[in-house]
């Protein structure tokens, strides 16, 4: 028998309920409960490491199947509590960057301040607020940077569905959203998941820019360019820089293109708001930051993580894919020499500006990125 700190039993129901309503007031969109049961996902894991799809991210597979393991990360856990909360600003402009070959596209989730430390914040408040309910609580706050499978957990705690493009996806909400954990030691009742809904749509795999997403619900990170921006420390592949067109930090063209995004709900959170240097920013601009701007602009924001020399790698290539300029050249002729592997992603746009110059060449991915553009307009109303 489990006794609260008032000495009377402790009725896990009604504080699993509590929880709940705790989470949405501390800013969660939704909280759900589930097990520490993750032996079903074990297979494709290993199956992912096998096949090498994690790239270079070898922490990927140093921690191995302790990701499917939360109780390995704190003994005693006996559930899970996973959160949502959404980060898509009011103002955020999708189809209008896409569509200017001059600016710079950053991912929606990394236009405000870094939301590790908000969510972890929050987790340890909910922590905090269970342990003083109980009188006695071990728990751990955990926000996508420790080795655990935070999506199947999210599945099974009733938040959403996995989708094609492995994103937990949800009905009222889409996917424009950040997951987080708490682990506990109690065993509070468990949710349910919740029904798949993509039925046989394959959206996302087929607006892939890269081709990245190999299989429904397999994403071959060294394809996708989320990974070649933020995660690849060394020089982007030749063959995948004309596919990655403007965008220079993360890619949300297979959310973009999701139907279920036609309902996914705006932040309240004003941390989430959109940098002015980054929101729709001008890539001649970007290129010109020495590294003192380059670390002022990203002060508390995700994309410091890139570091100055990976920024200019990826501005470099955008620029390439820019439409052809003076300026541009110009630009890119004016960082030469800075490191060999700025050096040479800046040949290789400048190839890229001399050859369009010479032959009118027209943007790679047009055809697809014209659909992209008109799905987004048409169904995205909140596109600035």
């Amino acid at each position: 028998m489990l006794w609260s700190i008032m000495s009377k039993p402790l009725d896990l129901n009604q504080l699993a309920q509590n929880i709940k309503q705790w989470g949405l007031e501390l800013g969660f969109q939704q909280v759900g409960i589930t097990d520490t049961d993750l032996r079903a996902s074990e297979p494709a894991l290993q199956a992912w490491l096998d096949k090498q799809y994690h790239g270079e991210m070898a922490w990927m597979a140093r921690h191995g199947m302790m990701r499917a393991r939360p109780h390995e990360l704190l003994p005693g856990t006996l559930r899970v509590i996973s959160v949502r909360m959404n980060y898509l600003p009011a103002n955020a402009a999708f189809a209008s960057t896409l569509k200017d070959p001059t600016l710079g596209y950053v991912s929606r989730y990394a236009l405000g301040r870094d939301y590790h430390k908000l969510l972890r914040s929050r987790l340890k408040k909910l922590g905090e607020q269970i342990q003083q309910y109980c009188g006695s609580l071990n728990f751990r706050p955990f926000v996508d940077s420790a080795p655990i499978l935070e999506r199947p957990l999210a599945e099974k705690a009733g938040l959403g569905w996995t989708g094609k493009h492995s994103l937990i996806l949800n009905r009222e909400a889409g996917s424009f959203f950040f997951l987080g954990e708490l682990l506990i030691d109690l065993p509070l009742p468990v949710d349910q998941p919740v029904e798949e809904g993509c039925g046989k749509c394959v959206a996302c795999m087929t607006i892939c820019p890269t081709g990245a997403i190999v299989e429904p619900y397999t994403v071959d990170a060294r394809r996708c360019i989320s990974y070649l921006t933020i995660e690849l420390e060394g020089a982007i592949p030749e063959a995948f820089r004309p596919l990655i067109g403007n965008r220079i930090y993360g890619c949300d063209d297979c959310q973009l293109i999701c139907p279920w995004n036609r309902y996914s709900q705006l932040t309240d959170e004003a941390d989430f708001s959109p940098r002015k240097a980054l929101h729709n920013p001008d890539l001649l601009e970007l290129f010109s930051w020495s590294e003192a701007q380059f670390l002022k602009v990203t002060e508390g924001s995700a994309i410091r993580r890139v570091g100055h020399l990976r920024w200019l790698r990826n501005v470099a290539v955008a620029l390439g894919n820019a439409p052809w300029s003076n300026a541009v050249i110009t630009a890119l002729e004016s960082r030469k020499g800075e490191h060999p592997l700025l050096d040479e992603h800046i040949e290789w746009a400048i190839a890229q500006q001399i050859e369009k110059r010479n032959a009118c060449i027209i943007e790679v991915q047009l055809p697809k990125k014209q659909r992209l553009v008109r799905v987004i307009e048409k169904g995205l109303v909140r596109d600035a």
